[in-house]
């Protein structure tokens, strides 16, 4: 057939184990494992108005690049509006003369590749086209190869589609090195949609456009950074759509959802709207209501805001008057670590079948095991310990114990080596097989601190007096300086939930994520400012876990007026 020919070949430096492993990706059967989310047909066409795909321009004299197709949610769509902007061109000549260079489309898998292939031709053929003609197009528009290693010819005036959505541990460690030495965006944990939007973005020609609907993490956390401080150099980010809680696919997502319309020109302000309706009809509307210039005076699903992007900095999207606040604190008061605070996360062992049981039935030397507590302890608010411990394998020198000093922690872990050694940390390194994750230190134990899940709706922090050490789903907050209790009125207040949901991605259903990169955002007074009378308030308000205490107490600590209280819709009066 004649798309056998359209495969990339793989530059010939890359390294066998690289082409091996593409290979292996292209065979993969799982959607989940190739990152495919399937997008709604009226999704695409609200992404394609956006970017100024329509069909009364002339198309076929423009260059479309989809670097995931797919099954062809967007392809094929586009197709369609290609052959009605060209139908309706003045002097068009043959198909494969006018439209040979209109559309460039990549898809690493093979047997999707094939089988939208095959509905691309259909489409053509349905539409007039002669067989030698259609197969002809699609044989110049589709690739089959890996978007991120393939050459490209030339640029493009737009880029459309749902890029990937792959963690790191999916993808095998020679082509996680090759990305990593061909892209500037994919540092720390960045996922694989990371990478995707950088080549897209390098890839639009002067003044064109990127339309893309994927996960929203990377506007704010720390993997985001690189590509967040490319698109503040060379972009503007025109259009953002908080997607959050609409069906925006065919299938549930964790991760918020967000479409972005990102354009090579000079910076400017953006276009926000949130939670569209999504049918037709609202779509059409809204694509119209973000695109009209200038934005009609007293707008109400549109808005307008400037200085978004900022270098790395996050993408701070809320209200201009929730933004003003935050800026006042953020120049006002010292981050939480620097108000003599410290934020920790706990133990994570690889292999909590093994490591973690019933404290007083856990037959191991009694220094060699440590009271827990996990986010099942803390459901109700107050501590309400289940009796777990966790063993610890470590030594106060800072490497691990000599288990001949302890017999009964050698033959527990002997019993079950071969499941301890079969977590990665362990296969890195042989000779400490039965070390943890994380080091263990029992001091931390014994110090009170507030223990924060690190997903929920609201906050939850909880005060424990110095008994338990955490598990690896909760965060912690210990200080020398504030009060725990005056810190957890605070962090119970909403001008934390503020900070968090500012700073935070937000997950499926609304929760936030409660996670140290987050919580460091928090600006808090020193406590050496907070008068007596006020310390003794906030103290009280957490012991008796009254909301509207801690927010009153918390407003009056951060000297919020009566506009900045309402900004944040507590019952401060």
């Amino acid at each position: 057939m004649a798309h056998n020919q359209t495969e990339f070949l793989l530059p010939r430096a890359l390294s066998r184990k690289v082409a091996v492993a593409v290979e292996k990706l292209s065979a993969a059967t799982g959607a989940e494992s190739r990152g495919a989310i399937f997008t709604r047909p009226e999704v695409v066409d609200f992404i394609l108005d956006l970017v100024g795909y329509t069909a009364d321009k002339p198309l076929h004299q423009q260059r479309l690049l989809e670097p995931s197709f797919g099954a062809g949610d967007f392809l094929l769509p586009i197709v369609g509006r290609l052959l009605a902007a060209w139908r309706e061109a003045p002097n068009s000549g043959s198909a494969l003369d006018d439209m040979a260079d209109s559309i460039r489309a990549v898809e690493l898998h093979r047997e999707t590749f094939q089988s939208t292939f095959a509905a691309v031709t259909g489409l053509l053929a349905q539409e007039g086209l002669a067989p030698f003609e259609a197969e002809a197009l699609a044989g110049r528009w589709l690739s089959q190869g890996d978007f991120l290693l393939a050459p490209l010819d030339g640029k493009f005036d737009f880029v459309v589609g749902n890029p990937p959505y792959v963690r790191q541990e999916m993808i095998p460690a020679p082509l996680l090195a090759e990305y990593r030495s061909r892209f500037e965006t994919m540092y720390d944990r960045a996922d694989l949609y990371i990478p995707f939007i950088e080549r897209s973005l390098m890839s639009l020609s002067e003044g064109g456009g990127l339309g893309f609907i994927c996960a929203d993490r990377w506007m704010k956390n720390r993997y985001g950074g690189p590509l967040r401080k490319l698109v503040s150099r060379e972009f503007h980010l025109k259009i953002y759509v908080d997607m959050v809680d609409t069906p925006a696919f065919h299938s549930d997502v964790i991760a918020y959802p967000a479409i972005t319309v990102i354009s090579r020109e000079k910076p400017g302000v953006t276009r926000i709207a949130r939670r569209p309706e999504i049918n037709r009809a609202a779509l059409a509307e809204l694509a119209d209501a973000l695109r009209v210039v200038p934005l009609p005076e007293g707008a109400v699903t549109v808005r307008e805001m400037s200085g978004i992007t900022s270098g790395a900095e996050p993408w701070l999207l809320e209200s201009s008057d929730q933004m003003a606040l935050i800026r006042r604190l953020e120049r006002q008061f010292p981050m939480l670590e620097d108000a003599g605070c410290k934020v920790g996360i706990g133990v994570a062992t690889g292999a909590d079948k093994v490591f973690i049981g019933d404290f007083e039935a856990l037959d191991i030397e009694p220094d060699r095991k440590v009271p827990l507590v996990t986010t099942r302890d803390i459901q109700s608010g107050e501590v309400q310990w289940r009796g777990l411990g966790v063993i610890n394998p470590c030594a106060d020198d800072g490497g691990l114990v000599d288990l001949r000093e302890f017999p009964r922690l050698r033959s527990y872990l002997e019993a079950r080596r071969e499941v301890i050694e079969g977590r990665h940390c362990a296969q890195k390194s042989p000779a400490n097989w039965y070390r943890t994750i994380d080091r263990i230190t029992p001091a931390l134990a014994k110090r009170p601190k507030l223990l924060i899940p690190d997903i929920k709706g609201e906050a939850h922090i909880v005060y424990e007096g110095g008994e338990l050490y955490p598990h690896h789903n909760l965060y912690y907050v210990t200080s020398e300086q504030w009060d725990l209790r005056a810190l957890q009125a605070v962090l119970l207040s909403a001008v934390t939930r503020l900070f968090v949901a500012t700073y935070s991605t937000k997950m499926r259903g609304g929760c936030l994520r409660f996670q140290a990169q987050y919580l460091r955002r928090i600006r808090l007074p020193l406590w050496d400012s907070v008068p007596v009378a006020l310390r003794a308030e906030l103290s009280d308000a957490a012991v008796k876990r009254d909301m509207q205490a801690c927010n009153r107490a918390a407003f009056e600590l951060y000297g919020l007026s009566r506009d900045e209280r309402a900004v944040l819709d507590g019952n401060g009066e």
